[in-house]
């Protein structure tokens, strides 16, 4: 392995929403060329780039082809489509990174995109749910993500005395900031505790508020060799550490639903080789961005990244130290809860970036 890895100033990000005005390589597009702009670079400067899409609702079965087409990249070092079901975009830039690592490329570009209102609701419904283990769970059973996800708020509300209250001040916050992006699906929309309690249930006790949207987005990331990041940039942003873990597809195969032991063994790994403690990790941190497909995903990640023990997550919603000014500030872009969630999309690091 040779040096460090830096993002170079380039990223970029497309409006996040029902992108009808857009096909997939325009919507992409938006995103690369905001990010070759940012970082004062042209097409022909990317030797490698990889496309995070998780796709199945979208026309485009072959994304990386068509994206690099349209969007003029055509690198000698070559192009790929990832797919890692909601951390597709995490892994386009995981892989990105490993080839600047590694040395097979100087300047490489991750790109997260996709086109989810292509198909109706119910297609889209049961692609995600093919996610888990679709004919075991999906077919068997009818166990959908938003029922997934009920598991895990019931468990965690009978464990440790949660309320569908305190879940939806997760999704008034996410909003709160969400209207303040104007990249954000709900730009311009608050909401509050009363309303989110009022929309109408998904999965028990989910509901409509706690969940995160179908969108169209797309958002791109440049990364650099030490060597050349210097060069493009006075400042460059390091990356320090990466952690990467797997899950069961099966749900009855994990052993409790109160937080994802994937992301705690990701996360396990990468505070390791920085030597941070996997406890009171907020003394390190400033800001964070974590996935919060449904309100109690963000809670369980508050936990699963040691901000705080087992069980007081919900604790930091109560006292309102989410927001900014409090002990750790999350999902300041609105989260995938108010800015959108393409499964695919590289939404949270892009804008921690900016």
């Amino acid at each position: 392995m040779r040096g460090g890895v830096a993002i170079v100033g380039g990223v970029g990000h497309a409006k996040f929403g029902r992108r009808t005005d857009a096909t997939l390589g325009e919507l992409a597009w938006e995103a690369v060329k905001e990010a070759l702009e940012d970082a004062r670079l042209d097409q022909k400067d990317i030797q490698y780039f990889v496309v995070g899409n998780a796709g199945g609702w979208s026309a485009e079965s072959l994304p990386a082809v068509i994206v690099g087409e349209y969007c003029g990249l055509n690198p000698r070092g070559g192009a790929m489509r990832v797919e890692a079901a909601c951390a597709s975009g995490s892994a386009a830039l995981y892989n990105a990174y490993l080839a600047v690592a590694s040395g097979m490329a100087d300047i490489a570009m991750a790109i997260g995109v996709e086109k989810m209102y292509e198909s109706p609701t119910p297609t889209v419904v049961e692609f995600i749910g093919r996610a888990g283990n679709y004919f075991w769970e999906f077919e068997n059973f009818g166990l959908t993500f938003p029922g997934y996800y009920a598991l895990y708020m019931t468990a965690y509300m009978n464990r440790f005395g949660a309320t569908e209250e305190d879940f939806c001040k997760v999704a008034v916050k996410n909003h709160y900031y969400g209207s303040m992006n104007p990249k954000a699906q709900f730009y311009g929309l608050r909401i509050t505790v009363d309303q989110c309690l009022k929309s109408r249930y998904v999965a028990w006790p989910i509901k409509l508020y706690d969940s995160s949207p179908i969108t169209d987005g797309a958002a791109a990331v440049i990364l650099a060799s030490e060597e050349l990041a210097r060069k493009i940039t006075d400042t460059p942003v390091w990356i320090r550490s990466v952690g990467v873990a797997t899950g069961t597809a099966n749900l009855s195969k994990r052993p409790d639903f109160i937080g994802l032991d994937a992301a705690y063994q990701a996360a396990e790994q990468a505070f390791k080789r920085v030597g941070i403690e996997h406890r009171d990790t907020w003394k390190y941190f400033d800001v964070a961005d974590v996935h919060d497909c449904f309100t109690i995903a963000e809670v369980m990640a508050y936990e699963d990244l040691g901000f705080v023990e087992r069980g007081m997550g919900i604790q930091l919603v109560r006292s309102e130290q989410t927001y900014k000014g409090g002990l750790i500030p999350v999902n300041l872009d609105g989260g995938l809860k108010a800015k959108g969630h393409p499964i695919g999309g590289l939404r949270a690091l892009v804008w921690l970036l900016r």
